[in-house]
């Protein structure tokens, strides 16, 4: 069955139909069109003759029959040479006589002539136009502007199989850009690919490299908040009909190649080398056309008809993506106002101020404008580099036509006096990044430059009861700013930011739902272009696609002697400053920086992608860039060239570098204004940054960013959307993120990602309620600001003298009184004093009060505070007291953070002033110990609360039995079987007296059982390492000799002493011999220092075990000495080594012949044989469990009789030294227990020393 309406001719005509009969055009036939000049110039001829008869008559007269030809040259060499934008705006002229190629609709209706020429303009649509000899190669539609093809379309339907993607395919592949008619800037300006739901447009044919970006208005319609595509109609409409009626409509269509598209030529620098090797740069320029993006035509074009219709006055926030091509709008914006007239034919406005409030101008806005056509002198540009640029600001507003002025806000304040009358002159303020710059004193003083007061003057004297007249006379600075507070009907505001913060919503915002009250009023923006249309339209790249997050792990120790104690949080801060800062997380750092480089970015965009690294700190900043530099020197790695950018000088290792310095090629320094351009070269693909080029700094080829900073809000999105540029070569991103949290990132970006509203906004009259709070403190009276104002407003008469002394000398009695409050106090009425400036310059912002007693409280308040006293911050040094131990950094898998934009709601600021932290002063241990549990697990700062108070809390109620079963047990029995309980309690108890604090720790079950694991670990790492501090030499030394020193004593005929066997027993125990006595190490020395070093810590079958250990030991002990005296091993009585048992080894070692000795203290010590043997036997029997007085007697007798073997062979010892390969016995410095564990340890001494005699009987 046939569908003869369904097919694409019929969306041809249906176009045709409405361009034809609504849309200003008339059908062309190219039946005098000239396909190899790609021109109908017999149209063109047409037009001319019609609208400008005079001239043509004078062109003709001039070249008769070669008029036609003559022409086709002139126009051809103009387009040529300037390009075909610049023709149809300027015309041409041959020989003075001047030829206008079309006229474009005038600024106003008071030249009916201009409007008469603009209507006769010839606007052609023609269907299948043939564009070469070969009559197959036709292109479905043709706009033509006087002859001169300007806008080409191919159609497609989706009910015959084809859509979008196929035009697409059609331009790049069958279209020859060769033709004459696809010539760059030459004929054709816009290629359109059109289905019946989307659409796309094209600025150049390249053949496959052709960019097509998206056309459409967006899901939701343009301006609403919304994904990529275009709305759903509900009438007989195409969905895509947007395009021919509100774009490619005559009027439209004639404006937008007069105000809009534009030839954008763009400075480069190539570094190439040449035959012999050496590097030169090369000077190049990219050209490519703009033309406006429908979100930025629909934007200007309703911003225009708003303020024609309301007039000035009104204020316009735009939320526009990062990458939206915020900086074109912007420039159109401003050429529209600057030349927009009201009904009576009056410039709305007198001048136009582009400001943003970067010290450093942003060159790419300021290129932007410049670039536009304009008349000479009409575009004012100050920047910092201006010697005069007050001035040049202060007579651009003060002359008859102010024009276009681009400037920073920070001027304002030091010319706003100088100001002549604003009476009737209105002012349009267009704000770059306005989430940043319109709530301080600048944006006071800029209203103060430009606002006309005389509807605030006669609001004033109906106020204060007076006449206009006398309020002039008595007019003073005061009255000054008091009237320019508030907004006015001369100035209108049009504010763009792709992250409002609430301020900026609630200044420039639409209210759109009222509240019962101020503060629930709702506001939104004026116009919207998302981020995740943005997104989804392919003009951004999604950053958060390829996010890597690292989980840094880290130990420190305290390596000085002493333990001090510090307040917390400045000590903390110093810990984490001193990993940060530590040479080997640096370095580890740069190794992962340079080895993703080369594995992710130098793998994308053929070769050509670059990486930015942002750094903490500028002397960060300038650490990396040595350190990258090192590791690829002594790794031989030539594909990395980095530049590091940073503002002023940084010191490093004693030298004082600034940015030119360090990027130097040859013996070049590159001035900072030049280093994007540099970067954007080829050669150089890294770039460190610190605080600088993380806002408006576009650079298409930056595809990876290594993140070694904190990043919150909307930091955190400006940051990372320096990636976010599209190219075609750039398929996707990469962070590799050393800081933050996925969590943390996809907080900041949610009330972004779609269109931002503010709920709960500020009420102004949170102004009153801080002064009235600080009135309570009585610190000052109203007298005292009086005297102040009017000292301040002497200081303000440049023909006086000095006031300086004057006034620091009336605020010295309020600050006498302020030091005299204790801590909290102070910090509670600083909080409020700087609450109570803040809110009160933004509420000048909003409203007008006419409070002169007020703003003279505000004068007081701003400069009483800057002499105020700050809270002294304990200044913590660590370096020398830590070090740093288990450094690791570990990858997390690569996620995609999704965003979905379902709280785009943001709160106005909380005006209540806080209480000062709690900051409680803690030992350098216990603080270690909390920053080792942080940095262990994945928490983040906002958890610290939660470690802290839980952590605390354990210190504080712990036992002498929770140490013994950390010290007791394993390291997995204490954290998983005995740990939980105690930390449960902890928790609870937390959690009854701060819920919220602790809420997440009960909500998250994951995240409860990694704090408590984490913890535990930790405080049973924290006694173990307390424990085996006391496990040296020295100590043991001193434990056990002074318990066994009486048993030696009766030994006569020797010099050697207690301590001489001691050393000897420990290289015994130490040395290497054959292996199966190398054990001894590990085995005997540890039950010794568990038995006499920490005694009380130890249960009595830990007890039971170690004295097994020593008793099971001393055969072997006897063993290894004999063979390190006599070279052989103890045999049985057949000579077999495998068989010997200890009767053997005390026969060898002649033992066994005390006895029989007549000497009472060698029988003594035969005694304590027959106890060593019977213990023996009891273990190898598995007799009873023996009790505690057995147990210590066991110990006293069996390291008595190892002190004993040894003492009567030291000499044989010495003679053998030789095979001893230990030099020395570890002296490590003397550690002793707490007063408590030595106390233990005479009760053992004098327990052992009683049963001795037990023993002997």
């Amino acid at each position: 069955m046939a569908h003869t309406g369904l097919y694409e001719k019929n969306f041809e005509a249906d176009i045709e139909q409405y361009l034809l009969t609504e849309g200003g055009y008339i059908k062309g036939n190219q039946a005098t069109y000239d396909k190899e000049k790609a021109i109908d110039l017999d149209t063109l001829i047409r037009f001319i003759k019609d609208s400008q008869p005079k001239v043509w008559e004078k062109f003709e007269r001039k070249y008769g029959n070669g008029v036609k030809a003559q022409l086709y040259k002139t126009i051809q060499g103009d387009i040529l040479k300037y390009g075909l934008i610049h023709t149809l705006r300027n015309g041409v002229s041959d020989f003075g006589i001047p030829l206008k190629l079309c006229f474009f609709a005038p600024t106003s209706t008071l030249n009916p002539e201009l409007i008469e020429k603009y209507n006769k303009n010839i606007l052609e649509c023609t269907r299948q136009f043939v564009y070469s000899k070969d009559v197959k190669n036709s292109i479905d539609m043709v706009l033509s502007l006087n002859g001169i093809p300007v806008v080409a379309i191919e159609l497609k339907n989706q009910f015959t199989n084809q859509d979008l993607n196929d035009s697409i395919e059609q331009w790049k592949t069958h279209r020859n850009s060769k033709e004459p008619l696809f010539h760059f800037d030459n004929r054709i300006l816009a290629y359109f690919g059109c289905d019946l739901y989307e659409a796309a447009m094209a600025t150049e044919l390249k053949g496959e490299k052709t960019f097509f970006m998206p056309f459409n208005q967006g899901s939701n319609g343009s301006g609403n908040v919304g994904g990529a595509g275009n709305p759903q109609r509900n009438d007989d409409e195409y969905v895509t009909s947007y395009l021919w009626k509100d774009v490619l409509r005559r009027d439209v269509l004639l404006a937008i190649l007069q105000r809009y598209i534009m030839r954008q030529e763009e400075e480069k620098i190539a570094i190439i080398k040449d035959r012999h090797g050496k590097e030169k740069e090369v000077s190049d320029k990219s050209v490519k056309i703009i033309f406006p993006r429908y979100h930025q035509l629909d934007v200007v074009e309703k911003l225009i008809a708003d303020t024609e219709h309301e007039g000035s006055g009104c204020n316009y926030l735009i939320q526009h993506s990062a990458g939206s091509g915020k900086s074109n709008s912007i420039a159109w914006l401003t050429y529209r106002l600057s030349s927009l007239h009201d009904n009576h034919n009056n410039h709305i406005f007198k001048g136009v101020f582009v400001v943003t409030d970067r010290r450093v101008l942003n060159k790419q806005l300021q290129d932007t404008i410049l670039g536009f056509e304009h008349v000479e002198g009409t575009v004012t540009t100050i920047t910092e580099k201006d010697a005069n640029a007050s001035e040049k600001l202060r007579d651009a507003i003060n002359s008859e036509k102010t024009g276009i002025v681009i400037t920073t806000l920070q001027r304002f304040p030091q010319i706003y006096e100088q100001i002549t009358s604003h009476s009737g002159n209105r002012y349009a303020v267009v704000v770059d990044e306005a989430h940043s710059s319109q709530s301080g004193k600048s944006a006071e003083k800029l209203k103060a430059a430009l606002a006309d007061t005389d509807e605030a003057l006669k609001e004033l004297a109906d106020w204060e009861e007076k006449s206009v007249e006398e309020l002039e006379k008595e007019q003073d600075k005061l009255m000054l700013d008091l009237l320019s507070q508030g907004q006015h009907k001369n100035l209108s505001f049009y504010a763009f930011t792709a992250t409002p913060k609430p301020k900026t919503l609630q200044t420039f915002g639409i209210l759109v739902e009222k509240g019962e009250t101020p503060d629930k009023d709702k506001y939104k923006a004026y116009h919207n272009y998302s981020m995740l249309q943005a997104i989804e339209e392919g003009f951004i790249k999604d950053v958060l696609k390829n996010y890597t997050t690292y989980q840094i792990s880290y130990e420190i120790a305290r390596q000085s002697e002493d333990n001090p104690d510090y307040e917390e949080t400045p000590a903390t801060i110093a810990l984490k400053a001193f990993h940060d800062n530590h040479k080997d997380t640096i370095n580890k750092k740069t190794a992962i920086i340079v080895e993703k480089f080369r594995e992710v970015t130098l793998q994308n965009m053929a070769g050509r992608a670059k990486a930015m690294v942002v750094t903490s700190s500028r002397a960060h900043a300038v650490r990396y860039f040595f350190a990258v530099k090192e590791y690829c020197r002594k790794h031989h790695i030539t594909d990395i060239n980095p530049m590091v950018a940073f503002s002023g000088t940084v010191e490093y290792n004693g030298v004082e570098y600034t940015e030119p310095k360090l990027n130097t090629r040859g013996e070049k320094s590159m001035s900072e204004d030049k280093l994007p351009l540099y970067f954007a070269s080829d050669f150089y693909n890294m770039l460190i940054v610190a605080d600088k080029y993380q806002t408006g700094f576009d650079e298409p080829m930056l595809h990876t960013m290594f993140v070694d900073k904190k990043l919150k809000n909307v930091k955190a999105v400006q940051t990372l959307s320096r990636l976010n540029r599209a190219n075609p070569l750039k398929e996707d991103t990469y962070v590799f993120d050393f800081v933050n949290s996925s969590e943390d990132i996809k907080t900041a970006f949610e009330p972004f990602y779609k269109g931002t509203e503010l709920i709960n906004p500020v009420d102004v009259n949170y102004v009153y309620q801080f002064h009235k709070d600080i009135e309570l403190y009585h610190l000052w009276r109203t007298e005292d600001e009086v005297k102040f104002y009017e000292l301040f407003i002497a200081t303000q008469d440049k023909t006086n003298k000095s006031k300086l002394g004057a006034l620091s000398n009336a605020l010295k009695p309020i600050v006498d009184r302020f030091e005299e409050l204790d801590e909290e106090t102070r910090f509670a009425v600083r909080g409020k004093i700087k609450n109570f400036i803040r809110f009160y310059a933004y509420m000048a912002q909003i409203a007008r009060t006419f409070d002169r007693s007020l703003m003279k409280s505000y004068i007081f308040a701003d400069y009483l505070y800057r002499v105020l006293p700050k809270n002294p911050r304990e200044r913590v040094d660590l370096d020398k007291k830590v070090r740093l131990v288990n450094n690791t950094i570990k990858a997390n898998e690569m996620m995609h953070i999704s965003l979905d934009g379902d709280k785009p709601e943001i709160k106005g600021e909380n005006p209540g002033a806080g209480r000062k932290p709690e900051d409680a002063r803690d030992l350098l241990d216990n603080i270690i110990a909390k920053v080792n549990i942080m940095f262990r697990g994945e928490f983040s700062e906002a958890d610290r609360v939660m470690v802290e108070g839980i952590f605390d809390l354990i210190q504080k109620s712990a036992t002498k039995k929770m140490q013994k079963q950390a010290v007791g047990n394993d390291e997995n029995q204490f954290v998983e079987s005995i740990f939980p309980d105690i930390f449960s309690k902890a928790a609870q108890q937390c959690y009854t007296t701060q819920t919220d604090a602790y809420r997440k720790l009960f909500e998250n079950q994951e995240f409860y059982q990694t704090l408590m694991q984490q913890m535990g670990h930790a405080i049973y790492e924290r006694y173990r390492e307390q424990e085996e501090k006391n496990y040296t030499i020295e100590n043991l030394q001193s434990k056990m000799i002074p318990l066994i020193r009486e048993e030696f004593a009766g030994i006569a005929g020797t010099s050697r002493t207690l301590e001489e066997a001691f050393v000897w027993m420990i290289k015994v125990i130490k040395v290497f011999s054959i292996d199966k006595y190398n054990g001894l190490t590990d085995t005997i020395l540890n039950a010794m220092f568990k038995l006499y070093c920490s005694p009380n810590t130890l249960t009595l079958a830990e007890k039971r075990i170690y004295l097994k250990t020593l008793v099971t030991g001393y055969e072997s002990y006897l063993k290894k000495l004999h063979f390190l005296i006599k070279d052989k091993e103890v045999t049985d009585k057949n000579g077999e080594v495998e068989y010997a048992a200890l009767s053997n080894a005390l026969y060898c070692m002649q033992l066994n012949k005390l006895q029989y000795s007549d000497k009472s203290i060698d029988r003594k010590f035969a005694q304590y044989i027959d106890i060593l043997v019977n213990l023996r036997n009891e273990e190898n029997h598995q007799a009873k469990s023996l009790n505690a007085k057995e147990i210590q007697l066991g110990i006293y007798v069996v390291t008595t009789m190892f002190m004993y073997v040894t003492f009567k062979n030291i000499t044989e010892l010495e003679m053998v030294e030789d095979k001893f390969n230990i030099k020395h016995i570890d002296k490590q410095p003397k550690t002793y227990t707490i007063m408590e564990e030595e106390a233990d340890t005479r009760m053992v001494a004098e327990r052992a020393s009683e049963y001795s005699s037990k023993g002997s009987n």
